[in-house]
């Protein structure tokens, strides 16, 4: 299996780190964006593509080929930003050079993922439909999140990507996590910005393809695992005292 971290955005509401990629803040000695290549490497993913568009030299400098991560990484430079799916269909267009029969991995760079990929490989191998999405429940203000509905077979009925609104209820959010078949970016519009859970996951639903979500928040053995997001300056500093 290939993955994708999408690392392009400017980090627009962490001012104080703006001269520095929001993937590239350090979390537990590394950045984030390390945490995520070494889980992908843990699982047997080596083969990764990064997109970059604010400070691309800092990540690309910092990684290289991969080879000193055990990895294999290539990159995709934006002029412009193109969104979590017009990273991932511009990838896929000019930068795939592999086989493109099986699913791949798409992570959002600058979030944390203690999660276990093998289950939810297994998850999707076992459920055969288009998409899973790893999500997990949270509580409270829920209007900066994409919040899902969900059927008792774990099949996703519907996308509220950062509601209006404020949401002070609990409910299950998108992880930034997903394992992805071959049919999905045909979903993606050819060029230009696209996003996942605002255009291209509603859209795939109209058209009848089956999204599962995967409670990546609880594995198999019943132990609870929290994602580390660094959204806010609060959700940052919060992040940074973690050891």
């Amino acid at each position: 299996m290939k993955a994708i971290i999408l690392a392009a955005g400017r980090g627009e509401r962490l001012k104080a780190v703006n001269s520095l990629p929001k993937p590239m803040i350090m979390i537990k000695g590394r950045p984030i964006l390390e945490h995520n290549v070494l889980l992908f490497k843990k699982y047997g993913i080596r083969d990764i593509w990064i997109n970059l568009h604010h400070l691309p030299q800092v990540i690309a400098g910092y990684f290289r080929d991969g080879r000193q991560f055990g990895v294999n990484i290539k990159y995709s430079h934006e002029q412009t930003l193109l969104g979590t799916a017009g990273a991932v269909k511009k990838i896929w267009k000019d930068c795939w050079d592999c086989d493109r029969k099986g699913p791949f991995l798409v992570a959002y760079g600058d979030n944390l993922f203690p999660y276990r990929i093998d289950e939810m490989m297994g998850f999707q191998a076992k459920k055969k439909g288009s998409a899973v999405i790893a999500v997990y429940e949270k509580q409270g203000d829920l209007s900066q999140s994409g919040v899902i509905s969900i059927d008792n077979d774990s099949r996703i009925t519907r996308f509220i990507e950062k509601p209006r609104s404020k949401v002070t209820s609990s409910g299950f959010v998108n992880a930034g996590l997903y394992v992805l078949e071959p049919d999905v970016p045909d979903f993606i519009q050819e060029k230009g910005f696209s996003d996942f859970g605002a255009n291209v996951f509603p859209e795939m639903l109209k058209y009848g393809k089956v999204i599962h979500a995967f409670r990546a928040d609880k594995t198999a053995d019943g132990h609870a695992e929290n994602l580390v997001a660094v959204d806010t300056p609060e959700l940052l500093k919060e992040a940074m005292r973690l050891k």
